[in-house]
């Protein structure tokens, strides 16, 4: 017997409604850590002067946190000065604050260059977990911001942070949380997300320096690991342990200036660092644990700080002054383009949204044919900044349900980028 022909209009809108279904950004790098969301339905293409402004609030204070973004609310981090460091939540509707919360001072850095808020909070259904650039770590409760459990990196783990203090966004794995105090005590942490009692400390043998990228997941062989880029280079930590398994040291800086997340796929692990160059990695099982082997290092690969995405096994990111694409398992450079030059990114719909260093927006298409980009704007009213020419447009895009989220210092641009809504 046919179905009705009603049932199948529903059927039919539900799937529709299902691919076009929009994506929270509930943490660092959106969903999966990777830069990239699940969303479609989002513009091909950007009228002259950028998609239409939704809102812009310009009293969010001072730093380069990206926003998480979860239902109804944004949350970031900013500070007020050097003594007042906070995780904010403002409403997705209009931008307005909804509730602040203290966390502590700023960090201190070398020479005072760039103090400000750096870290992303972590959503995790009703607690975000937020770390302040001093060392801060705490968990909140969405709603209120009321703090659950509070700890001190430096204080209560002998943490050692690189000479730009803390900028890790804490990674929620389980009932773990993982971050990276740093230092010969607790180089990285796991912690009970719902208590904060310590699980394992894992106590390396260089006592590393914590550097600024963000730990993720990745499992080879059968084994669970957290992998970071700290300030002597990439490593793999056993997830139930904390045991030490491997290292990776040709793409550390040799200031520290490692602050990239790393892009995993399957045994690969591709790292990179502005001043020295990116290289890919794959892991192998061993009877003694997991060996790291170079498949490729090279200069002219993604480097900048604003990350690297990896879609359909091509490499998308910013060298000091182009956007690049590349073969991810060899390293083949496939198109290079000035585009808005060193920029943060990530990736929606096949479309790569790129935040450049310089301020600009632009969208390109994610494709290693060639370079076809599909619009470019810059945020109205941009930010004046303290330490101009050396401080820059540093916080990463962030696209959540159908919305593209702009940062810079003291100023949050909220756009729509629906791809049904009137042309201009």
């Amino acid at each position: 017997m046919k179905p009705p022909r009603v049932l199948m209009v529903a059927v039919l809108f539900f799937f529709s409604f299902q691919a076009m279904e929009a994506a929270d950004w509930p943490q660092w790098r959106g969903p999966d850590r990777n830069g990239i969301s699940p969303e479609t339905g989002l513009l091909k293409e950007w009228p002259k002067d950028g998609p239409k402004l939704l809102w812009r609030n310009d009293d969010i204070d001072y730093g380069y946190s990206t926003p998480a973004v979860v239902g109804d609310f944004i949350y970031l981090l900013s500070n007020k000065g050097m003594d007042d460091e906070s995780v904010r939540a403002l409403a997705v509707r209009d931008g307005k604050q909804l509730w602040s919360t203290r966390l502590g001072k700023v960090g201190p850095n070398k020479g005072m260059q760039f103090p400000a808020a750096r870290s992303t909070p972590t959503v995790d259904g009703p607690r975000l977990y937020a770390l302040g650039s001093a060392g801060d770590l705490a968990c909140l409760e969405t709603a209120t911001g009321k703090i659950q459990w509070q700890k001190s990196l430096p204080a209560d783990f002998g943490g050692q942070p690189g000479n730009w203090a803390y900028s890790e966004s804490p990674l929620i794995d389980g009932d773990h949380l993982i971050c990276t105090p740093g230092g010969k005590e607790a180089t990285l942490l796991s912690l009970n997300k719902k208590t904060g009692e310590v699980i394992w400390k894992s106590a390396l043998a260089e006592g590393d320096q914590a550097a600024y990228a963000s730990a993720i997941v990745v499992e080879v062989g059968g084994v669970k690991q957290y992998v970071d880029f700290l300030h002597k280079g990439l490593v793999g930590v056993d997830a139930n342990t904390g045991k030490f398994l491997w290292r990776y040291s040709k793409t550390a800086d040799g200031m520290g200036m490692n602050i990239q997340t790393p892009v995993v796929h399957e045994a690969y692990i591709y790292s990179a660092a502005r001043r020295t160059g990116g290289g890919l990695v794959k892991l192998r099982p061993e009877k003694e644990g997991i060996a790291a082997e170079q498949v490729y290092y090279e200069r002219n690969l993604p480097t900048a700080i604003g990350g690297a995405v990896l879609l359909n096994g091509y490499l998308y990111g910013t060298t000091g002054d182009e956007l690049a694409c590349a073969e991810f398992e060899t390293g083949k450079v496939k198109w290079h383009e000035k585009c808005v030059g060193a920029g943060a990114i990530c990736c929606a719909d096949g479309r790569l949204y790129i935040h450049g260093e310089n301020g600009e927006v632009a969208l390109v298409q994610a494709t290693p044919d060639a370079y076809h980009e599909m619009g470019r704007f810059t945020p109205s009213d941009q930010p004046k900044r303290t330490r101009p020419p050396m401080e820059k447009a540093w916080a990463y895009p962030v696209v959540a349900n159908s919305r593209l989220y702009i940062r810079d210092l003291g100023t949050l641009w909220c756009y729509d980028i629906r791809e049904s809504q009137s042309k201009k």
